[in-house]
Formats: C-alpha cells, structure tokens, sequence
C-alpha cells in the first residue's frame, strides 16, 4: 500500500487540511493518507516547538514508526512543512518514494523579502502576540486564500474551534519560525523524486521562491494562476490532480 504523509506549516495542524485528505484518496484509490503534526501543533499542541527543521523532521519519522508505518513513504508538504520533507529527502532519500513541494521557500535560493513577503509581517506578530481568535483566524484566511471558498465563515468557525482546543503558544510559533529561518537545504536536490507546486497569487511566500527552486534543482513545477499560499484550500481538487498524474507517470 502506497502512503502518503501530509506535512502542514507554520502553527498550522492536520485538522486545517479540511476536505483535501479525501480529495487526495478520490484520486489514488488504495493508497494510505496520513496527516500528522509536528510538535507544538495539532495532538503534539502540548510539546515544545523544536527550533531546527531538522528536529521536527526527527519527530515526523518518530511518529510514523510508532504508528507502525513502514517506508516508502511519499510526502506532500507545504511552506514550513515542505523545509522539513526537503531535509527528509536530504538526509533519509532512502524511506522516500518522493516529495510534493508546496509554496515553500528555503534558504540559500531566495532573498528574505521574497521568503517572507514584509506585507504579511502584521498578521505574523498578531500569531505572536495574541488577539481574539476568531479575528486572528480571519486575518490569516484572508493572508492566506486569494479566493476563499464560499463557505468563508464555515471555514473561520472550524480554524477558531481548532485553536480553541489545540492552541499553538506564543513561544512554539516563534521556534517554528525561528527554525525555518535558520534551514538551509541543500545546494543539490535531494535524491527523490520531486515536484513543486505554487500559487501564483501567494501574498505569504513570494511564487519566485518556488520558481526559483524548480529551476536548480532541475524539479517539475506547476503554477496555479489563481490560489493563494493555502493551495490546498483554495482548490484542492487541482492538487489531488497534479498528485495523481505525477504518480501515475512515474
């Protein structure tokens, strides 16, 4: 059985995949999807936020294996989530049947402003700091959607449950995003298989980063003309459908 493990970002958890995990199954029958978190999310909501990608990739395979799931594995990850499958890939190519690469950005290949757009910095302090959060899920629905979906509300009541019941603390955001600003990949892609998907409209991470990446490590890209940084709400289906026919071909 093919297995698929979903790699979320930045304070983000498993439950904010929403309705994509089953899209991703409609379009591989018979393969495994998991979602798990990386500590200071989701169930881990409670542990310390390692400050090194590195760490967090070592709890991503912690996990699998206390779940008793066997490699190959093939990731699908996105922005903070795609650093630790980039360094996964790096230093484990061997427990990997491949890595799907979504609005990231990695050290080394792009400038600061382009990694981490200065526009978004007010809403990134906000996740710091503190504030209501209904209000804090809508400041990053719309950062983060360019088109949300029509059940807009929907979505921000399900985001306000989830930190209501799982916060991610002051302190694990700014680990989270003191690690992905110290990882630097490698300057040769790993020895997986790749494929690099981005949002042409991200107002998070620069669409260049992604761009820019495909073009040196030599990666499959494809560009959604439209989304915003959370592709995988934003239209779901194209994912599941890039996913599918990169599987298929290889």
């Amino acid at each position: 059985m093919e297995t698929w493990v979903l790699l979320r970002g930045l304070t983000r958890e498993s439950a904010h995949w929403g309705r994509f995990p089953d899209e991703l199954r409609g379009r591989l029958p018979g393969a495994r999807v998991l979602a798990i978190d990386i500590p200071g999310n989701g169930r881990l909501w409670q542990a310390q936020s390692p400050g090194r990608i590195e760490a967090s990739t070592e709890s991503c395979r912690q996990q699998l294996r206390t779940l008793g799931v066997e490699p190959p594995y093939r990731l699908l990850a996105m922005s903070l989530g795609a650093m630790i499958a980039v360094d996964w890939a790096d230093r484990h190519p061997g427990e990997l049947g491949g890595c799907v690469l979504i609005n990231t950005s990695l050290r080394g290949f792009s400038p600061w402003y382009q990694r981490l757009r200065p526009a978004s910095y007010g809403t990134l302090l906000s996740l710091l700091l503190g504030a209501d959060p209904a209000r804090r899920e809508q400041k990053i629905l719309r950062l983060t959607s360019s088109h949300p979906p029509a059940a807009m509300t929907a979505v921000v009541d399900e985001w306000t449950a989830i930190r209501n019941a799982r916060p991610v603390s002051a302190a694990n955001a700014f680990r989270q995003l003191l690690a992905a600003m110290r990882y630097r990949a490698p300057a040769r892609a790993p020895a997986v298989p790749l494929l690099i998907l981005v949002s042409r409209r991200d107002a998070l991470v620069d669409a260049r980063c992604s761009l820019r990446l495909a073009r040196e490590w030599n990666a499959t890209i494809h560009e959604h003309p439209t989304a915003g940084h959370d592709l995988p709400l934003d239209d779901g289906r194209w994912v599941a459908e890039q996913v599918a026919t990169a599987a298929s071909s290889g």
